[in-house]
């Protein structure tokens, strides 16, 4: 296993008695730890009614246990100078902690405590949900994730992925103590865990620390709930939310594979040619050349499920409609043109370039394996991932988007009324 921005270092991988994963990395480069405590739950393990339970329970885990109150765990944290917080994502939900090497037992003992026994004081749900609610609606006034959340709840009507993680108004008021405590039970078990460790700590010791705070956890009698992958049938709409706004948002939403398909990574590569920085060819296509974007870019997110690839431009309203068709024109050109070897090794330079430049600290260190181990894709996949990237053609990339971009694609409109019902693609 290698790592080329570390010289080298490798990680090493233990599987506990109670089926917890640890990871490890030594890197002495500073007297720092980071860890990464990892579970498989997050927003895809929501029903639809209760979207938004995995965000307000990360928002709990920090605020009160049966020994401590939220105050108390504060203070303990903040007195040694460390940072610890939970967050909770479409397919994982995450504890971070991060200490000088002398405080790292002491806190990640405490983590142990806030993940098996948090006790949501009803007091805090209350505020926590209030500001959760707040974050929605200062949500819904950006047009930008106004359109986002359009195309996706077109792209995936009977799915969580439909909705954003927050959830709506109408799920987050409807939580109670007991969904959160039921969640909690369900997902949050030794044998659902990645522990994935990196900075200046013997891996041997890593292993006997995470032993020691967590080795007793026992496994719950009940088997852990297995998730169908959930196979969604493309059915492209548009979708057109006239707004008073000073500008139009103009998204395109194809549906494309889950990180365990062959075409993930041309995917990344096609992501990266499109919509990655300002020399990408959206940028300097429709922005440098042609005056028309505000804003231009593409994402291709990594899902455990089906995923979405988004090509997206702010625009003045009166340039909606050439702006739509200009978008659409360059992602379907992917097509049938394909990258000249200068393009190719162009964008396989940026995502190797990034991808090392993501993985300096220890935290993002830590967060790579752990997060490719919880995906199922094992730590191995971070030396696939670049040898894969390198060794791609034109030819597979080509094959990519003619497998994903050849459909009509969904479409989501945002802006004021004239401009943007006049604008469309022929479905």
């Amino acid at each position: 296993m290698h790592n080329s921005s570390h010289h080298h270092l490798p990680i090493h991988r233990t599987v506990l008695d109670n089926g917890i994963t640890v990871l490890c990395v030594e890197n002495r480069a500073a007297d720092i730890i980071a860890a990464r405590l990892f579970l498989r739950a997050g927003t895809r393990w929501e029903t639809r009614e209760k979207a938004g339970l995995a965000s307000l329970l990360s928002n709990l885990m920090t605020k009160g246990t049966e020994r401590w109150s939220a105050v108390e765990i504060a203070e303990k944290v903040e007195s040694v100078g460390a940072s610890l917080g939970a967050d909770a994502t479409t397919d994982y939900f995450l504890m971070s902690l991060k200490t000088v090497s002398s405080d790292f037992a002491a806190i990640l003992t405490l983590a142990g405590e806030l993940l098996r026994s948090p006790s949501f004081p009803e007091a805090e749900i209350d505020l926590e949900r209030f500001l959760v609610l707040q974050s929605i609606r200062s949500q819904q006034e950006q047009p930008f994730n106004v359109a986002y959340q359009h195309l996706r709840e077109a792209m995936y009507p009977n799915h969580p992925y439909g909705v954003s993680s927050l959830g709506t108004e109408e799920t987050v008021t409807q939580i109670t103590r007991e969904d959160l405590q039921h969640y909690h039970q369900t997902y949050f078990r030794p044998d659902n865990l990645v522990v994935s460790l990196s900075g200046c700590i013997d891996p041997e010791v890593a292993v006997r620390l995470v032993t020691e705070v967590l080795g007793d956890w026992e496994i719950p009698a009940t088997p852990l709930p297995q998730l169908r992958d959930r196979a969604i049938a493309p059915n492209p709409s548009q979708q057109i939310n006239p707004q008073p706004t000073q500008q139009s948002i103009v998204m395109l939403g194809y549906l494309t594979p889950s990180v365990q398909n062959e075409d993930y990574i041309p995917l990344k590569l096609l992501n990266t040619y499109l919509g990655n920085g300002l020399s990408s060819r959206l940028f300097v296509e429709l922005r440098e050349k042609r005056g028309l974007a505000y804003d231009v870019s593409a994402f291709y997110p990594t899902r455990l499920e089906q995923s979405l690839f988004v090509a997206y431009m702010g625009t003045a309203p009166e340039n909606t409609a050439i702006a739509l068709e200009g978008l659409h024109t360059e992602v379907t050109r992917l097509c049938h043109t394909p990258l000249t070897p200068e393009e190719l090794q162009a964008i396989k330079n940026k995502l190797l370039g990034q991808y090392a430049l993501g993985k300096q600290t220890n935290a993002e260190i830590a967060q790579t394996y752990g997060w490719y181990e919880t995906l199922g894709l094992g730590i191995n996949f971070d030396t696939h991932f670049q040898e894969a990237v390198r060794t791609i053609t034109a030819q597979t990339l080509q094959q990519a988007a003619q497998r994903h971009f050849n459909n009509s694609p969904y479409l989501s409109l945002v802006g004021p009324e004239e401009a943007i019902t006049q604008a469309s693609l022929p479905l």
